[in-house]
């Protein structure tokens, strides 16, 4: 009898993916890591999905929910959606690469990538035997700000899915066989990955921009990096960060409240509570006048770069208004940017703006590419556009058009499904968001002026203070390189590590 197999899209592959971090050029909004569940698309498809299919397409509700904090400090939230027997799990650990110790860079990633690899009760074989005997998903991996443990089942298969997925949270034995082999394939795949610059671009550009500051730090690690975590690096990590009161867990899904609360709450007050102290992360450096680095990749037929500008976190009451404005810029397929570069000078195949929303500021980052020869075209290109959404702002017009597609896009019956809700969930307790970030969503949308929109835009986006990381043939484009900052930094995409200073 063939098995139904569960969807698990709580952790979605975009950039910012849940290690994915390749660019979709046409994303708006990302975690500056490669992780991506918040990518634009991501994002909006997780604030849709919350919309109440009883009431009209312009009203979003955040369907009722159930908060319990457990006596060991785990954050618990239940949310019960009949109709699509299916459960999902979206864990929340407040340690992420940023927690990383310094030069041990990917030990969070790596931490991540073990816990299915052994427990105190199953061997790496035994668990991929039970979620296949389940049909489960199961998902583990990192941003800046946190790792996320993910998992999907069905209903009726409750009690062995939940079982399995707080197994890996909270009993990982991290084998030596399985560290050195996640460890030797963790290498590999970085220095394959360097043959593909859409794969490497964004940490050379977290380590460009953040400098020294954990946000800079490459949540899969680097080749040096690497070769120097021990397994005791992995435990002690673990210890320090997997607590319960350092844990969010979301449930969503169609299931009895009452047996999966006494089950869950049961399951999860096992875990032994312990403290845990967090080292507190400095606010990264804001962008000041302009610099470049310049990846040499001398095989390359084509030149791939950002330009990064101050942004905004998470929680900032610009947050509304940048995405109404970032959405026109470079956030969908008719935006400013792709007008401008693909459409009507066919320089790229797609070109966006990026919108980090982290705990602390992020940046709005142009992205795209192009062929070598035309690289100082389309930079200029895509400089001319962000001077003129700054300097003359965008129409009454292209107001009512951008609030129309964020509102209408994503209708509600194609989107409620419960990963989204699950991620959704855990997304606003990390940030302390109220059920006000969902409930006036679209209020906020209404509420946002054009004087609004375009004094919003005058403060973001302007070419005063900006930040570019540029990968191609550099014996092509070194010349280029050096119109568009005082100070050029070169390195090989052939050294080991992502580091451009």
């Amino acid at each position: 009898m063939m098995r139904t197999q569960p969807r698990l899209q709580a952790v979605a592959a975009a950039p910012g993916d849940f290690q994915g971090e390749g660019l979709e050029p046409t994303s708006s909004t990302i975690e500056p890591t490669r992780l991506g569940a918040f990518s634009y698309f991501a994002g909006l498809l997780a604030l849709f999905c919350l919309c109440d299919a009883t009431v009209s397409a312009q009203t979003l509700h955040l369907p009722p929910h159930e908060k319990i904090v457990l006596k060991n400090g785990v954050t618990l939230l239940l949310l019960e959606k009949p109709g699509v027997p299916l459960i999902d799990v979206f864990t929340i650990v407040k340690a992420g690469a940023a927690a990383d110790p310094p030069g041990l860079e990917g030990t969070a990633a790596v931490t991540a990538g073990l816990l299915r690899k052994g427990t105190t009760k199953r061997t790496a074989q035994q668990f991929a035997a039970d979620l296949d005997f389940i049909g489960g998903g199961f998902k583990a991996d990192v941003v800046s700000d946190y790792s996320v443990v993910a998992a999907e089942f069905l209903t009726k298969d409750m009690a062995r899915g939940f079982e399995l997925v707080f197994d890996a949270l909270m009993h990982p034995t991290f084998p030596q066989a399985e560290v050195d082999k996640v460890l030797a394939q963790s290498i590999d795949g970085l220095r394959a990955e360097k043959d593909d610059p859409l794969s490497v671009l964004m940490p050379y550009y977290n380590g460009y921009l953040y400098g020294g500051h954990p946000y800079g730090r490459p949540p899969s690690g680097d080749e040096i990096s690497l070769a120097k975590i021990k397994r005791d690096t992995i435990a002690n990590f673990c210890q320090a960060g997997y607590a319960p009161g350092n844990t969010i867990v979301a449930i969503a899904g169609d299931f009895p409240a009452a047996e999966l609360r006494t089950k869950v709450t049961e399951m999860l007050e096992a875990w032994p509570a312990r403290a845990v102290t967090a080292k507190p992360i400095p606010t990264p450096t804001s962008i000041k006048g302009r610099r470049l680095l310049l990846i040499d990749k001398p095989d390359a037929t084509q030149t791939y770069f950002y330009i990064a500008q101050p942004g905004i976190e998470r929680t900032s009451p610009d947050r509304v208004k940048l995405l109404l404005i970032n959405t026109l810029f470079g956030g969908r397929l008719t935006s400013m940017l792709h007008e401008a570069l693909r459409v009507n000078s066919g320089l790229s195949y797609g070109a966006g703006s990026q919108l980090q929303r982290v705990r602390l500021p992020g940046a709005i980052i142009i992205t795209t590419y192009t062929k070598t020869e035309s690289t100082e075209k389309a930079i200029d290109m895509a400089l001319g556009v962000l001077k003129q959404l700054g300097e003359k702002g965008i129409t009454a017009e292209q107001l009512a058009s951008v609030k129309a597609y964020i509102k209408g896009t994503f209708p509600t019956q194609q989107l409620e499904t419960t990963d989204q809700l699950s991620n959704v969930l855990a997304d606003m307790e990390l940030y302390g968001l109220g059920k006000g970030e969902i409930d006036d969503f679209f209020s906020s949308i209404d509420a946002a002026s054009l004087d609004d929109i375009n004094a919003t835009a005058k403060k973001y986006y302007k070419p005063d203070h900006l930040t570019f990381v540029v990968l191609g043939n550099a014996a092509k484009i070194r010349q280029v390189a050096t119109k568009y900052a005082p100070k050029v930094t070169e390195i090989s995409v052939n050294k080991p590590g992502f580091g451009g200073e």
